[in-house]
């Protein structure tokens, strides 16, 4: 399935049920933009997830273990209202902490890869991220 913002082929992921709440129209399966970082639900075409999804195609920097890349994805798809998702944002990320990766430190690749252009300011949400964490 082709990214409705850019056009790139996503990556269908299956949402568990303890993120569900997270999700896009708390979907089941959502599609996760590897260039833009646009998260959306899956359309009934692409519903059907893999049960390993390709995060590698994200970036270098991006975490490929499930625990740690699905609540990464549901909270960037979260950023574009900080103020609005602000608790399950900061409850989202400190799972990925929980789990073993710098969700900070995964932002800051991702603002320096050049394959990576973000619908959303990144930067500017990076520093926000930075103080609801610290």
């Amino acid at each position: 399935m082709a990214c409705s913002n850019c056009g790139t082929a996503t990556i269908s992921v299956t949402v568990p049920d303890d993120y569900r709440q997270n999700a896009p129209s708390e979907a089941s399966v959502v599609t996760f933009c590897p260039h833009c970082l646009t998260l959306e639900p899956a359309s009934a075409e692409a519903s059907t997830a893999k049960s390993d999804p390709e995060f590698a195609r994200v970036s270098d920097a991006f975490p490929t273990q499930p625990e740690r890349a699905i609540p990464l994805v549901l909270a960037l798809g979260l950023c574009s209202s900080l103020a609005t998702n602000r608790t399950a944002i900061e409850l989202l990320l400190r799972e990925v902490e929980r789990a073993g990766t710098d969700p900070l430190l995964v932002l800051d690749r991702l603002i320096a890869d050049p394959s990576v252009e973000p619908a959303i300011d990144l930067e500017r949400r990076r520093h926000q991220l930075e103080q609801l964490l610290y």
